[in-house]
């Protein structure tokens, strides 16, 4: 897919951190749920680790430091985050703009379950553009980095990999769109990213190419 002017048959959107600007929010419920539960973690040590990466991911970043997440976690960390969410969450600026008029499909894969990318979309108005085309970390056994999520939402939108567009905030979800065998496109416009060099990250990881405003999504 030619980058200047990419024609994909398929774009997919991850969520958080493309679509609604929810990251700092994300990380702040992870570290006042977790300290909650006896577990120190700063805001910025929980992006770090587990910037679009799924709860499995915070599971067993403890499991393999030899600790157990208790079973109430999980649950009183879904809640606060969409109490939170229900709130403050607010979309991306300009992204419903460059959906409303896009021409060819479109869908999100995000590494949230679907109750909070459901909620994301219905408070930020985004809902009715993306219908029931959401495809979620738990569809599928591995989580991004791995490339199962893009996969299956490729495969149910029956585009194939090569004619297909990520766009994704994270390293995890770049990671996960190159194995994919996809064109991904880092976005480091939202509240996350406002300190740190986001375009090097993500190039680093192997986007090809990055943007930090919606209003350039088609500008090479």
């Amino acid at each position: 897919m030619d980058q200047g002017r990419p024609k994909p048959d398929l774009i997919i959107f991850d969520c958080d951190g493309v679509l609604v600007d929810s990251e700092l929010l994300s990380c702040r419920c992870l570290s006042e749920v977790l300290a909650e539960f006896g577990f120190a973690l700063s805001e910025e040590q929980a992006l770090e680790l587990f910037l679009g990466r799924s709860t499995k991911a915070i599971e067993q970043h403890y499991r393999d430091l030899g600790q157990i997440v208790p079973d109430g976690f999980l649950p009183r960390l879904k809640s606060h985050v969409l109490e939170t969410f229900a709130a403050s969450l607010e979309p991306i600026p300009g992204v419903e703009a460059v959906i409303s008029e896009l021409t060819v499909p479109f869908c999100v894969a995000s590494s949230s379950d679907i109750d909070r990318v459901s909620l994301s979309l219905d408070v930020t108005g985004l809902r009715a553009h993306f219908g029931d085309r959401l495809y979620t970390a738990q569809m599928v056994r591995h989580g991004k980095p791995a490339p199962d999520l893009f996969l299956h939402a490729a495969e149910n939108m029956r585009s194939p990999p090569s004619r297909t567009l990520v766009i994704e905030d994270s390293v995890s979800g770049v990671q996960a769109g190159k194995a994919a065998g996809m064109t991904v496109w880092g976005f480091v416009g939202g509240g996350h990213y406002r300190t740190g060099d986001g375009h090097a990250i993500l190039s680093a990881a192997g986007a090809d190419r990055v943007f930090a405003r919606m209003s350039d999504f088609w500008k090479v």
